[in-house]
């Protein structure tokens, strides 16, 4: 199939290498490297999404409010 893509430069770059390493064209070479980034975005892990306020994940709710109290202890047993 043909088509046109505007590639970055070094994206480029590295297409060409692959295809001279390979002894494959250009456009092959941009197929086997799509296909080799897709298969490995598929096999990571899938992150559990988090809400987010702001740029800070919210944690999950709790069964007992933390008090001011519990940060002062556990500051203490950290040793901050």
């Amino acid at each position: 199939m043909r088509t046109t893509l505007n590639l970055e430069e070094d994206a480029l770059l590295a297409a060409r290498q692959f295809a001279a390493h390979d002894g494959v064209s250009l456009g092959e070479a941009a197929s086997q490297l799509i296909r080799l980034g897709a298969r490995t975005q598929a096999a990571r892990p899938k992150a559990a999404a988090q809400p987010l306020r702001g740029r800070f994940a919210l944690l999950p709710a709790r069964d007992e409010v933390i008090t001011a109290a519990h940060v002062r202890k556990l500051i203490e047993l950290e040793g901050l």
